[in-house]
């Protein structure tokens, strides 16, 4: 039994190579829905019908657990795939997301009690974040603003250019200026670490930013600890397997931004 990771776009690879860095020993799939992304400015019935008919294609290939490493995919479907889905298709698997392992760091690292969001449209419309941080700190404001720009830059492989700048530039100024006392900053599209470095330039000192790899890969590492009946079913030859509903050479060209390394994907229908 495997543990599928799966990601609307190319982001998901980021929490992916975190995850095999943390748990190396582990056999992985990783499934792109690279054809029909962006979810992002989806409504949300086909963003949970896209991300079930994944989930359901990575349990068809023997996963134990998957984590649903898209923010958009995990605010407006995995509650409900969790709660109703999963009991029905396989009671005894697991569908893990980004939200909860990124609003318990929150909580650990605001002072001011005051949180910024940037997310793509989809993510911030679904209030899931400040929900899911009400949840755990109640006394926690997040302030929310939506960057559709960034993934198409980092996905045309455009945001190592100057002309990035701008648009980095105005979606954090334009947060901080909602509220200044903002000193924690989520980045909440798996996306975004590739813009870390022009991020870094525009947020103010002294504001910690969450950038998501890390973060998930400790949660599941813990979860691993905590569930051992889930953890023995996983295998372990430290193997890793790409699946794209996109054309193999552009996922390939791609990922290596992501990854740095060459990719070499399989190709995947899903309907």
């Amino acid at each position: 039994m495997k543990i599928g990771v799966f990601d609307s776009g190319y982001g998901g690879l980021t929490i992916l190579e975190n995850i095999r860095q943390r748990l190396p020993q582990y056999d992985y799939i990783y499934l792109g829905d690279n054809a029909r992304t962006p979810y992002g400015t989806r409504s949300f019935e086909v963003i949970y019908d896209y991300t079930l008919q994944c989930i359901k294609q990575l349990f068809a290939f023997n996963c134990q657990l998957i984590v649903v490493a898209c923010n958009t995919a995990s605010a407006r479907a995995l509650r409900t795939i969790q709660q109703q889905d999963l009991p029905r298709l396989a009671p005894d698997r697991r569908v893990l997301g980004v939200i909860r392992p990124t609003a318990e760091q929150t909580g650990k690292l605001t002072v001011s009690r005051v949180a910024g969001l940037c997310a793509t449209d989809g993510t911030v419309q679904s209030g899931t974040y400040p929900v899911e941080i009400a949840k755990l700190f109640p006394d926690i404001t997040v302030v929310s603003e939506a960057c559709p720009m960034w993934v198409p830059l980092i996905e045309n492989n455009e945001h190592i250019h100057d002309g990035a700048d701008y648009f980095v530039r105005r979606h954090i100024h334009r947060l901080f200026e909602r509220d200044p006392r903002i000193d924690t900053l989520i980045l909440g599209c798996t996306h975004y670490p590739l813009l870390l470095d022009k991020i870094v330039r525009y947020v103010p000192e002294n504001v910690h930013i969450i950038v998501q790899g890390n973060l998930v890969a400790e949660s599941l590492a813990e979860y691993l600890v905590r569930h051992p009946e889930q953890e023995i079913r996983c295998s372990k030859g430290g193997t890793v397997v790409y699946y794209t509903t996109e054309s193999t050479e552009k996922f390939n060209a791609s990922a290596s931004v992501f990854l740095k390394q060459p990719i070499v994907a399989e190709h995947i229908t899903i309907n």
